[in-house]
């Protein structure tokens, strides 16, 4: 086994845990509820990834299962209606 030797100069920085707060609370996600998940949707129409929503995993599962059932009950679309345009030169 190898051991690191450490200067005395080299400060170690203990690692935080990352308080999770609670945003949703349990039961308001639903595939009805179209005004809380266009907030977790893209200008594009894509899902918003887990470290930018600030939710947990459960929540995020969750979220993801009712903006796919809202996107089949047309609730959502599945694509924004105006795409970015590319400028061809």
């Amino acid at each position: 086994m190898l051991k690191i030797k450490l200067s005395p100069k080299t400060e170690i920085i203990p690692v935080v845990p990352k308080k999770s707060s609670k945003i949703l609370v349990q039961g308001t996600i639903d595939y009805k509820n179209v005004i809380l998940l266009r907030k977790y949707i893209t200008a594009e129409g894509k899902i918003l990834p887990r470290r930018l929503s600030g939710l947990t995993a459960k929540q995020q599962r969750y979220m993801t299962k009712a903006i796919k059932n809202a996107r089949i009950m047309s609730l959502l679309p599945f694509i924004s209606q105006t795409k970015p345009s590319i400028q061809s030169f």
